[in-house]
């Protein structure tokens, strides 16, 4: 949309509601309410499904219900601090920044607020699958999700035990799973190494063929059904008499409500618009992608004592995985990417094809309960829907749905609106 368009358009009160970020989960939401009959905008610096949505590991993680941190932390702590290439990074420079999160986030990890973390990303993870088998179908293009389960395998004969620890700690939160020895496994991907011990299979699980086409045919379904796009960076917000009221490059628009979904850039306008401080960082992931690797894996594998994950998709094998904390501002360490294809070798008896790999870094972005923020403030004038961590193309469709329920009739057949009292804003 042209500046002066966007201008004239925001001018004449046009629309409903203005959605800040188009990613996976702001474009999801954004055709979710245009199907409620709202008029809506989608506003970004960058273009739809260009930032955390456009290189991550494409994965259906059904399986993942636990907090992206349990007590180990603690014990691998220095080496997050001195190693560079580690799969769990903090660099040194972001620490004293980083130092009250991680407070909270130890804080979290007390036995009754990890419990409620584990209970409400099971709910949300639960009802993720039904809810894009419902929003794909309803688009036309269900062949986007492979629901063919992933598998998380073991090369050290001495991992056996904490596989199975894994497995009885899933099964305790009814996450479907099946222990798989050598042979199964080498009989599903018979490309792996034959050092592969075993591993769990996730049959609730599934990938998406390209993350990014994801969120391209989404924003081709809302534009059909009446969203407008525009390339703007939001600057500021604030409440007016008639709803909000936002700050961009070209201008000012208004809407009567705006839906704040631009990840890990959301605490900012959060602040303006609702007083409030929320604790938002972001974990930077890596991916690299192998463009002349196809037919290698039918289905998404992680690895467990490497801690990284492969992806097949239309394009090629994405290798990812990672995490750093280094905050917003620091350039991309690209040497974590190519890490990947190291921790790649042995285990395939072919190694892999480089030739034209591409390299990527995105935002995760996380909050130190694990959990994201899916709630409305200021009189329902301001809606949210960020902080889904390594979960957002999990989440996102079951998000839509919720926000378009917050978004709507005051009740719905009679029944009350849901709290969503876990992912509430006031938690903090």
């Amino acid at each position: 949309m042209h500046s002066d368009e966007l201008h004239r358009a925001a001018s004449n009160d046009a629309y409903d509601i203005a959605v800040v970020g188009a990613g996976v989960v702001g474009v999801a939401c954004a055709l979710a309410l245009s199907r409620q009959g709202h008029r809506v905008l989608v506003l970004d610096r960058d273009e739809p499904g260009k930032g955390a949505s456009f290189g991550n590991a494409g994965h259906l993680a059904t399986e993942q219900v636990f907090p992206i941190a349990d007590v180990s932390i603690l014990k691998r702590l220095p080496a997050m601090l001195l190693d560079p290439m580690g799969p769990l990074r903090l660099d040194w420079r972001y620490l004293p920044r980083a130092l009250p999160w991680f407070t909270r986030l130890l804080l979290n990890l007390r036995q009754r607020p990890y419990q409620n973390s584990v209970a409400a990303l099971r709910a949300l993870n639960e009802a993720s699958l039904d809810a894009w088998r419902r929003l794909l179908a309803s688009v036309g293009h269900t062949q986007l999700l492979k629901e063919d389960g992933s598998l998380l395998v073991f090369e050290r004969p001495e991992s056996r035990a904490a596989t199975a620890a894994v497995k009885q700690k899933m099964q305790a939160q009814g996450v479907p799973v099946e222990f798989w020895d050598a042979a199964a496994v080498q009989r599903t991907a018979p490309q792996l190494a034959e050092s592969i011990q075993g591993g769990l299979f996730f049959p609730a699980t599934g990938h998406f063929i390209d993350p990014h086409l994801v969120v391209t045919t989404l924003v081709q379904a809302a534009r059909e059904n009446g969203v407008r796009f525009a390339q703007e960076h939001v600057d500021s917000g604030q409440l007016v008499a008639d709803g909000v009221a936002l700050r961009t490059g070209s201008g000012e628009v208004r809407a009567r409500k705006v839906l704040i979904a631009c990840g890990a850039h959301s605490a900012k306008l959060t602040r303006q618009l609702t007083g409030k401080t929320v604790p938002l960082d972001t974990e930077r992931g890596y991916h690299l992608m192998l463009p002349h690797e196809h037919d290698r894996l039918p289905l998404a594998v992680t690895f467990m004592e490497r801690r990284f994950i492969m992806t097949p998709m239309q394009g090629g094998l994405r290798l990812a995985g990672t995490v750093e904390f280094a905050g917003l501002e620091r350039a991309p360490n690209m040497q974590r990417a190519w890490q990947l294809h190291r921790l790649s070798q042995g285990l395939f008896k072919n190694e892999l094809n480089i030739e034209a790999a591409s390299t990527w870094m995105g935002f995760r972005p996380s909050l130190p309960d694990s959990l994201p923020v899916i709630d409305q403030a200021c009189d329902g004038r301001v809606l949210l829907a960020f902080g889904h961590q390594h979960l957002g193309l999990t989440q996102a469709a079951t998000t839509a749905e919720m926000v378009a329920s917050m978004a709507g009739a005051v009740s719905i057949e009679g029944k009350p609106l849901p709290a969503f009292a876990p992912y509430r804003l006031d938690r903090f």
